[in-house]
């Protein structure tokens, strides 16, 4: 005996199908940062974007960077300021945490494995973390009052030295929208 749903029952599911898809971690919201270097000379871009999993898949392309590793962070305050070397991006996105995986009591949201740069000064990465949200009322959402910003830093994290690991200067920074 064959079942006929009628228009009612039909209209719940898919009316659950989409409650559901709009609550797992803001699935299908995407964020970006163009990023600049200390010249105001554009070098990429990194997207952030919510998957069904509850994960936030980070994509990572870029050119005209120096050749060799960078750390590479999520910084707590959403400006890129050229004249103060990106200093006005805040310190990582800490969330309570300490710097690094090194640490018992890290890492921080914001810290992500260092990148390379190759010969051609590109880097091309993607990374997924669940320490992250894109909804304000996530945890640790990128996009809360004062934004996040993307940082590349001209040397590599240490994974270890507090607060930021020793990466050295900013030399690239974008605001993730």
């Amino acid at each position: 005996m064959r079942k006929i749903f009628g228009p009612a029952f039909i209209a719940a599911i898919l009316s659950m199908s989409g409650a559901y898809a709009q609550g797992v971690q803001g699935e299908g919201k995407t964020a970006s940062a163009n990023m600049i270097d200390p010249e105001e000379k554009a070098v990429g871009t990194v997207t952030v974007k919510a998957t069904p999993s509850g994960m936030l898949h980070v994509i990572i392309e870029m050119t005209d960077l120096p050749p060799g590793p960078h750390g590479f962070h999520i910084h707590e305050t959403g400006q890129c300021t050229v004249e103060d070397g990106f200093e006005s991006a805040g310190g990582h996105y800490a969330g309570d945490k300490e710097h690094g995986i090194e640490s018992e009591n890290g890492p921080h949201p914001g810290d992500f494995p260092n990148v390379n740069v190759g010969q051609d000064g590109v880097l091309k990465a993607e990374f997924f973390t669940d320490r992250l949200s894109l909804d304000e009322g996530g945890d640790n959402p990128l996009m809360d009052e004062d934004g996040s910003a993307i940082v590349v830093h001209s040397g590599p994290d240490d994974y270890t030295s507090q607060p930021s690991g020793e990466a050295g200067d900013r030399i690239a920074c974008g605001v993730l929208k």
